[in-house]
């Protein structure tokens, strides 16, 4: 009996060990995730850092982070400043003051599904923007400057501010005219986005 229980006691810790060893390996085998990076966006105006939500919002995180890795936001501008609700940014029309005409049109070539969310639009939550139909965003987005709950449910929220609301309180203010459209949110002062650089979050002081 006293050596089937030390046989016992040697398999339990073996089995233990092994656990412990296929556990190890397991998170090894996991990919970084996304929580861990975040977005340096660099503008005319200073720098903003973002954090993303892939939690809620996996594919539009990853859409974002993709066309900023390719550089696609660079040399765009925030065409649309709509004082006490948001600045908007990423249309790759932007890039060129010959199509200030077609700006908010403009898109990667493709659309992505929404994927709204409880995730409420607060000041410095970004949000991707769209036309009437819910599955048509593509790389343009928007900043909230305030809290737009009437939003929540419409638009996909996919991540916050965690450096720089001083910066986005700086490009809320800039001074509008009235767009093509109608609206009083054309700006009178180019805020070009340098660039949007996909960093791990340790790596911002």
């Amino acid at each position: 009996m006293r050596h089937f229980s030390v046989m016992k006691s040697i398999l339990i810790n073996l089995l233990a060990a092994a656990l412990v060893v296929a556990s190890v390996n397991a998170e090894e085998k996991k990919p970084m995730n996304s929580t861990n990076e975040v977005a340096v966006i660099k503008t005319s105006e200073g720098e903003m850092v973002a954090e993303f939500w892939p939690d809620v919002a996996p594919n539009t995180v990853e859409n974002f982070k993709k066309l900023a890795r390719s550089g696609f936001y660079d040399g765009t501008a925030f065409h649309r400043i709509v004082k006490g609700f948001m600045i908007q940014g990423g249309d790759p029309l932007t890039k060129d003051p010959a199509k200030e005409s077609r700006y908010g049109t403009g898109d990667p070539g493709y659309k992505i599904k929404a994927e709204f969310n409880d995730r409420s639009h607060e000041r410095g939550v970004l949000s991707m923007a769209r036309s009437n139909d819910p599955d048509s965003a593509g790389s343009q987005f928007f900043i909230c400057l305030a809290n737009v709950s009437r939003l929540d449910h419409q638009y996909t929220t996919f991540g916050k501010l965690i450096k720089g609301d001083d910066v986005l309180g700086k490009i809320g203010d800039i001074e509008v005219t009235m767009s093509d459209s109608g609206e009083r949110s054309k700006p009178t002062k180019r805020v070009t986005v340098e660039s949007i650089k996909i960093v791990p979050a340790d790596s911002v002081k």
